[in-house]
């Protein structure tokens, strides 16, 4: 079987099955069945696959079919133009979020030194993400997950962001790595900034997410409670305990819980809410009065 019909096949198979996107996810399975990139599928239509790609390309076919997401099949998934490790222990990093990074980087980058906790980590993606942006920054992560810490610890050692170089001496560390839940152990109000994309997700809202997201993303990082606010309910107070006066808290939210997450902002200073491409409210911004 050539590449050419190995492609339109699985586009075929991947329609008939109601996969989204299927001519993309057929694809990227082929290109990482091959372990090639696109140009090399258009530039090798006729290339025959061997017995062992053909088993490898219809496994990844057979698992997608079944829902699972096509980045947890090949163990990648691309944000702020970083190539990252993803596995089930982990949310799926999402372009929406890189809008929280366009928030956060014109109020970091006039600080000389940046202290930013990224809450709730994940794979990393926050974090390394403002660590190759802000290369003075002092960035501590942290996810209640050790296994999520794992993922994003091997993505930092890949991408050669965990250290830094100062002054030409010795590396130090660039992004701290911490076990536990929201920001409970870490020091009081030291830092600058406290960033998250919380599980922001009501469990009434459970039928209008994504099957593959219900079934094979991790729960506990998409589902709040209820309301989709409980979890946001327990980070401002542990934001406001640790950021400096003046420090920022930004954290990606829902249209859902928009006005839920601005009467739990009263009292902070220039709380504003900035929509993504759709025009949905996806960052929420306050700063921790002075007084």
């Amino acid at each position: 079987m050539s590449l050419r019909e190995a492609l339109q096949s699985a586009i075929a198979r991947l329609t008939a099955e109601n996969v989204p996107s299927p001519r993309l996810n057929a694809e990227t399975l082929l290109m990482f069945t091959l372990n090639c990139d696109r140009a090399y599928l258009f530039a090798h239509p006729e290339r025959e696959l061997t017995a062992e790609e053909k088993s490898r390309y219809e496994e990844a076919l057979t698992q997608r079919s079944k829902g699972v997401p096509a980045q947890y099949i090949t163990g990648h998934q691309e944000f702020w133009g970083l190539d990252l490790i993803v596995s089930p222990a982990v949310l799926i990093p999402r372009p929406e979020t890189e809008h929280l990074i366009e928030t956060v980087l014109p109020l970091a980058r006039p600080m000389k030194r940046p202290i930013i906790a990224d809450v709730g980590t994940g794979s990393g993606a926050i974090a390394l993400a403002l660590a190759k942006e802000l290369p003075n920054a002092e960035i501590h992560a942290t996810d209640i997950s050790p296994a999520a810490l794992e993922i994003a610890e091997a993505n930092a050692a890949r991408l050669q962001l965990e250290f830094r170089t100062v002054n030409g001496n010795e590396p130090e560390r660039h992004i701290h790595f911490h076990d536990t839940d929201l920001l409970l152990g870490l020091p009081t109000k030291v830092f600058d900034m406290v960033v998250s994309n919380p599980p922001y997700v009501g469990e009434s809202e459970e039928d209008t997410v994504q099957l593959e997201v219900r079934k094979f993303e991790p729960r506990n990082a998409v589902f709040a409670g209820p309301s989709g606010l409980e979890v946001i309910e327990k980070l401002i107070p542990a934001a406001h305990d640790a950021l400096k006066p003046g420090g920022y808290l930004l954290m990606e939210i829902s249209g859902s819980i928009a006005e839920g997450v601005r009467a739990l902002l009263h009292g902070w200073d220039q709380m504003t809410l900035t929509n993504d491409l759709q025009g949905i409210p996806r960052v929420a911004q306050a700063r921790r009065p002075r007084g």
